[in-house]
């Protein structure tokens, strides 16, 4: 594939004429071709356009005699019932009607017509029959498109029945008469089509500035304003006031003169430019098109979309703003009712970051130009194989159920030339999601706040009810099992928790420490349901047991999906008796032991851990069989609180469905309660916090002492994190971690014996100890560090003036418990014979709290390279400090080092660089590294490359972590049934 990225200025030898065929669907199709006549009237072409586009939309762009209109149809791209719905057959009868039976006279009109006035080159978006016109004329023909209409068609051939499947082979053939394709970016496959140029997105320019417009329009400058667009097609929906969040704007797009609005709406003029109207608002409501997707892309505007039905363009398109994180889906029903709320106040934490050029229309009418007068303008190497991909995708097409997308192989959904997109973690990969999954449910409380993964659970749900299960072996055992979980006649609660990105803090959370943490959009869903043990669906097993037990009994049944990911079971259950001894709850150390006993099933410690800690700790009774299906897209020993989601999005699924009154800090406590004793991991409480307190687009700031949430900061715009997966397993149960801990308290005991013999000292004498400030002061002072709690609220200055000097680089066991007896941590145990580093350990934390409440600072400084310069700085002084403690590895040392070189490489050539920093994260001793850049396609790229030099390293091609959703508590919880037809 040739690809094309500016225009040859030369001019050409005379005036050229060009036969501009534009298809009658939709206004996407008109505002590019638009754009691109705009151009090469410009340049002193004449251009015929033939379309059956009102004329008003050529003429109101380009006033000039070299332009003449044609009216004429000669397709009729796909009939809609409404600016949602397409209606398939009777797409296929129109097309018969007015392509396929009259093809031969139009063939013989068009020849006629070509030859009349003189054409160069026939220019199709995206007419089929033209191309076979131009060839019979021998004319050079190029089609401008980011899809064809055999590809749409298609799916309305399974739709309608075979016997019209030869539309799509003349359309298919009549496309392979053109020369070149000049293909869009949002592009799905064209397999007919021999040789391609990808060209940048074709975009109308602006005319007026955002004030300019709102001033026009009466608006605010501060005012929140939507607009509400879904293209040519008349919508007469009834729109109303409270469909809006208090103080936002609607700005109505097509709307009939017979409209009525309320008065938080405004019905814009049918002449009312576009492109000003985007860029002077906040964000849009519509349908994804062309004509949509590009002008949001090229003005960074949220678009909060419906999906269409049977439009096979939309998946693509789609593929391509999720890419530049620049739309989120609202559902029908929620669309249709006007549950508009939550997705409104959702996009605008949206980041949209496309920032590759938009001269489409330049590009596009020099190649026309240039392919006019015979230039070569292709180099298609690669003809054979983009054409075999394209035919691949179109296959897949055919092997789905009708109406539902199509699900675009992670190799083809976006070209590297075009994005730089690269791996993505698997759990955010486009998936085959049906609207009427989703309404098979009734929402009794919450709402899907436009979450994908959230909307992809619901139909996993759906699926298990209907019993479309998996074909592998362990999965068809974990779907079967679940597809019995529950009783779909009663109510089901769902809760939801991210994973969690460390950006600055990590291992100084125990230590007290400010923390940094940026919620993922990788998250875990817990679907739970209480029934009496007498109506309980039990598995045979379950039911066996409890008989040879004489009677029925509250359970726990539990099913984590994904077990064939790592060697567990994918099933659990238990009686509830097994946490009781006699009347009380039994103690956490019986706990561990009893998940213990079978490593396949110890994972579920995290799950069920969770209902002996509530009993334990708030005396919550449990009398009814709790049945618990656990699906998480947060990958296991990445570093990235895997664990911790799922603890607190079970937590809060239990809660909801108790009516458990529980605030987001006393959850995420009790969740680490259940990490630190029933399944032994020594974490501190960093990771549930964030993902139960988190918000999408900002930081978490808190302070481990033990948890108090500082504030939630917001991310600048200009400024973007990271996550890339060193592939080294992470674990905080690990050694390393452990060891380092017992290091850390070690120091923080020596400390305070220390202060303690410096306070005796100090009222033994009559002159200050250690200290140049008065007596009392600095008896004080030494009194609060014989008594402190948190390595933390020592500052740097004041441990290497009093004990830096005094901590010893190591220590073994039995030599520090016979001087200093106990190291003071209820969740590590030192072994007497071996020997732990100390020095660095303390450290650590001490110097790590600097460096965040410094980061947090410059947060808020100007958007300027030194910024961010700073910002990493810190980051690379983190790494390094973790390393000195043990708990660094090579493959996040290497990429970190990778980070480093493409920083260094940009500036050793002059230019600014688009990467600034990165660290190691969380627990340490492998799993993911954080990094931050600038927030632009350039930053993007870079990731690529250093995930494709770390795979040709290595062997490993990091999993990347990109992009940010709401904690456990934003999220609330859904309660479901199921919705009976």
């Amino acid at each position: 594939m040739a690809s094309a990225g500016g225009a040859d200025p030369s001019p050409p030898p005379r005036p050229l004429v060009f036969a501009f065929y534009l298809t009658g669907h939709g206004f996407g199709h008109a505002t590019r071709a638009v754009e691109v006549v705009r151009h090469l009237v410009a340049a002193g072409h004449e251009v015929h356009v033939a379309t059956a586009v009102p004329e008003f939309v050529f003429t109101a762009e380009v006033r000039s005699p070299r332009l003449r209109i044609r009216r004429v149809l000669l397709d009729c791209g796909a009939v809609q019932a409404d600016a949602l719905t397409v209606d398939p057959l009777a797409t296929l009868e129109k097309y018969r009607e007015t392509a396929v039976v009259p093809r031969e006279s139009i063939l013989r009109a068009e020849s006629e017509w070509l030859s009349s006035i003189k054409a160069d080159l026939v220019v199709s978006d995206v007419v089929p029959v033209v191309c076979r016109a131009a060839a019979d004329m021998g004319v050079r023909s190029v089609c401008i498109a980011n899809f064809s209409w055999d590809f749409i068609y298609a799916e309305y051939i399974m739709e309608a029945g075979y016997h019209d499947r030869s539309i799509v082979w003349q359309i298919a053939e009549d496309y392979a008469h053109c020369d070149i394709l000049l293909r869009l970016p949002g592009y799905g496959p064209m397999p007919a089509f021999r040789n391609v140029i990808d060209v940048p997105l074709v975009v109308r320019g602006l005319r007026k500035s955002r004030s300019e417009v709102r001033k026009e329009l009466g608006l605010e400058e501060n005012a929140k304003v939507l607009v509400f667009n879904f293209g040519g097609q008349p919508a007469g929906w009834k729109l109303k006031q409270e469909w809006l969040p208090d103080g936002w704007i609607c700005l109505v797009c097509g709307a009939s003169n017979s409209q009525d609005v309320p008065p938080n709406f405004i019905k814009l003029a049918k002449d009312a430019y576009t492109p000003d109207v985007l860029a002077a608002s906040d964000c849009m409501l519509g349908k994804i098109g062309y004509g949509a997707a590009s002008e949001v892309l090229a003005y960074k505007l949220p678009l909060v979309f419906v999906r269409r039905d049977y439009f096979n363009e939309e998946p693509f398109l789609r593929n391509l703003l999720e890419h530049y994180q620049n739309s989120i889906e609202m559902i029908r029903s929620d669309f249709l009712t006007g549950h508009w709320k939550p997705y409104l106040l959702r996009a605008l934490t949206l980041r949209p970051c496309y920032n590759g050029p938009i001269n489409g229309g330049e590009v596009v009418a020099q190649i026309l130009q240039d392919t006019a007068i015979g230039k070569e303008c292709i180099s298609d190497k690669f003809s054979g194989a983009r054409r075999l991909q394209d035919a691949i995708v179109s296959g897949y097409q055919r092997q789905r159920a009708p109406g539902r997308d199509v699900r675009i192989p992670d190799w083809y959904s976006l070209s590297e030339t075009e994005t730089g997109a690269g791996p993505t973690s698997k759990n955010v990969a486009i998936n085959e999601t049906a609207a009427s999954c989703f309404e098979d449910f009734e929402i009794l409380h919450g709402d899907l706040q436009g979450l994908t993964d959230t909307m992809d659970f619901l139909k996993s749900l759906s699926e298990l009810n209907r019993n479309i299960l998996e074909s592998s072996e362990k999965q068809y055992q974990e779907r079967t099992a679940a597809s019995v979980l529950f009783d779909w006649e009663k109510e089901i609660y769902i809760a939801r928790a991210p994973g969690r990105l460390d950006v600055m803090g990590g291992i100084a959370d125990y230590s007290g420490s400010l923390v940094l943490q940026m919620p993922l959009r990788e998250a875990c869903h817990v679907a739970l349901q209480r029934n009496h043990p007498t109506k309980q669906n039990l598995w045979k097993h379950t039911r066996a047991r409890q008989l040879e037990n004489a009677g029925l009994a509250p359970v726990i049944q539990i099913v984590s999906f994904g077990s064939e990911l790592s060697n567990r079971a994918p099933t659990f259950d238990m009686g509830l008796s097994d946490f009781m001894d006699g009347e009380k709850p039994i103690s956490y150390e019986k706990a561990r032991e009893f998940f213990c006993q079978n490593p396949s099933q110890k994972w579920a410690a995290y799950v069920a851990g969770t209902i002996l800690v509530l009993m334990t700790e708030l005396g919550v009774q449990f009398t009814d069989s709790i049945s618990i299906l656990v699906s998480s897209a947060v990958p296991e020993g990445k570093g990235v609180s895997s664990s911790a989601s799922v603890e607190v999005a079970t937590m809060s699924a239990i809660a909801s469905a108790y009516g458990l009154n529980i605030n987001p800090r006393d959850l995420a406590l009790l969740c680490q309660k259940v990490e630190n004793h029933v399944v032994g991991a020594p974490c501190g409480v960093m990771d549930q916090m964030a993902s139960a307190c988190g918000e999408a687009n900002k930081l978490l700031a808190m302070v481990c002492q033990p948890a108090e949430v500082k504030e939630l900061v917001s991310i600048p715009t200009h400024m973007r994190f990271w996550g890339l997966d060193s592939g080294i397993r992470h674990s905080v149960g690990g050694g390393d971690y452990g060891s380092v801990r017992v290091g850390t308290y070690m120091g923080r005991k020596m400390i305070k014996c220390a202060a303690s013999d410096l306070v005796s000292e100090s009222l033994a004498s009559e002159a200050p100890v250690e200290s140049g400030c008065h007596k009392e002061n600095a008896t004080g002072l030494l009194k609060s560090e014989a008594a402190l709690e948190y390595l933390c609220n020592i500052p740097p200055h004041r441990y290497e003036a009093a004990y830096a000097k005094d901590i010893p680089e190591a220590i073994s066991g039995d030599a520090f418990l016979e001087k200093y007896g106990d190291h003071n941590d209820t969740v590590t145990v030192i072994d007497p014979k071996r020997s732990y580093s100390v020095k660095a350990p303390t450290r650590h934390p001490i110097y790590e709290n600097f460096r965040v409440e410094t980061f947090k600072t410059l947060l808020a400084a100007g958007s300027t390279d030194e910024q961010l310069s700073a910002l990493g700085e810190l980051m690379y002084q983190c790494h390094n400090s973790y390393s000195a403690c043990g708990l660094g590895s090579d493959g996040t040392d290497r990429l970190v080092n990778l980070v480093q070189e493409m920083q260094h490489r940009t500036i050793s050539k002059g230019g600014s660089p688009s990467l600034f920093g990165a660290k190691i994260t969380g627990g340490g001793s492998g799993g993911t590294i954080c990094v931050i850049g600038k927030n632009c396609s350039r930053s993007s790229e870079e990731i690529v490359e250093i995930q494709q030099r770390y795979k040709a390293a290595t062997g490993y091609l990091p999993i990347l972590f990109d992009g940010l959703s709401p904690g456990a508590a934003k999220f609330g919880y859904l309660k479901i049934r199921w919705r009976h037809s």
